[in-house]
């Protein structure tokens, strides 16, 4: 009797409790729990800011042209592709001047929603370059938890500083050429200073350099979906395609001048939008993404 005593007031007890302490675990907690990859194929599953990451591969933490930095943060993992993608660009970058590139956050090791900075980097195809060129390839965990980057802009947004140089025009330049990538996302003042610096006819590339708040720190790198990720999702159209074969750098210096930092300055008076407040990214829960995803976070 006691028995069912109890199991009915816990029935009771679910019933009543308010929605929030019912609710479904948040994605990012799930996802943020898992020290390792899942033991699948890889597979770039949903978009970059919805999705997650099956068999995904961990960047070594230190290499002859490389270091990953904030290593306690465990989010040195990514697809195949982006794995040998930071490789083969912390190779080229001695052709820029530098001796390597410090690696910044890329993926979870089964990718998701992250408990805290990024709305993307969920499918493993996304990752951070400091603009802090490497004085050394051979810093301790330690160390890499302490340095900092440096910011390559003003603080008002309009003018790159001293800290940028022609070396990271190059090392971007570098990075944007490679058929893999889709956008290379830089401060609006890094792509207006490499609007002006380019020559005439080197511009193609610039088309995929794209601007956007933030990114002062450092540059990011999103690659494009790889051949045969039929779960995977393109940013809609690719850059080639929005840009109609152009540099994109005429919108550059009009919009985000006039515009976008004026607005900045003196935000506009905006009206609610009616209907309910759309969920972020750390909101999701699981039946928020892709259902492969409940497979990726299960395989162990």
């Amino acid at each position: 009797m006691k028995r069912i005593i109890g199991a009915v007031a816990a029935l009771v007890l679910a019933v009543t409790l308010p929605l929030e302490t019912r609710a479904e675990p948040l994605a990012n907690q799930l996802f943020g729990a898992k020290r390792s990859a899942s033991q699948q194929a890889s597979q770039a599953i949903g978009t970059y800011a919805r999705g997650c990451g099956a068999g995904m591969v961990q960047l070594p933490e230190s290499g002859p042209t490389w270091q990953v930095m904030r290593l306690s943060r465990n989010r040195n993992w990514g697809q195949p592709e982006l794995v040998q993608y930071l490789v083969d660009l912390s190779q080229k970058a001695r052709a820029a001047g530098w001796r390597g590139i410090y690696v910044g956050d890329m993926s979870q090791p089964r990718g998701g929603p992250m408990t805290s900075g990024h709305a993307s980097h969920q499918i493993g195809l996304d990752a951070d370059i400091w603009m802090l060129p490497p004085s050394s390839l051979q810093l301790s965990p330690g160390q890499r938890e302490q340095i900092s980057s440096i910011s390559i802009r003003t603080e008002d947004q309009t003018r790159i500083n001293g800290n940028w140089s022609r070396s990271h025009m190059a090392l971007i330049r570098l990075a944007a050429m490679d058929p893999r990538v889709d956008r290379v996302f830089v401060a609006a003042a890094a792509k207006i200073a490499m609007c002006n610096a380019a020559g005439r006819k080197d511009r193609a590339w610039l088309q995929k350099v794209r601007p956007i708040q933030g990114h002062n720190y450092h540059f990011h790198v999103r690659l494009k979906c790889p051949p045969g990720s039929a779960l995977c999702k393109a940013q809609g159209q690719s850059v080639e395609e929005l840009s109609k074969g152009g540099d994109g750098c005429d919108e550059t210096l009009t919009w985000w001048v006039t515009t976008y930092l004026e607005e900045l300055r003196n935000p506009p008076k905006r009206t609610k939008p009616a209907g309910p407040r759309p969920k972020t990214p750390r909101e999701f829960t699981l039946s928020d993404l892709p259902k492969q995803c409940a497979s990726v976070l299960a395989s162990d």
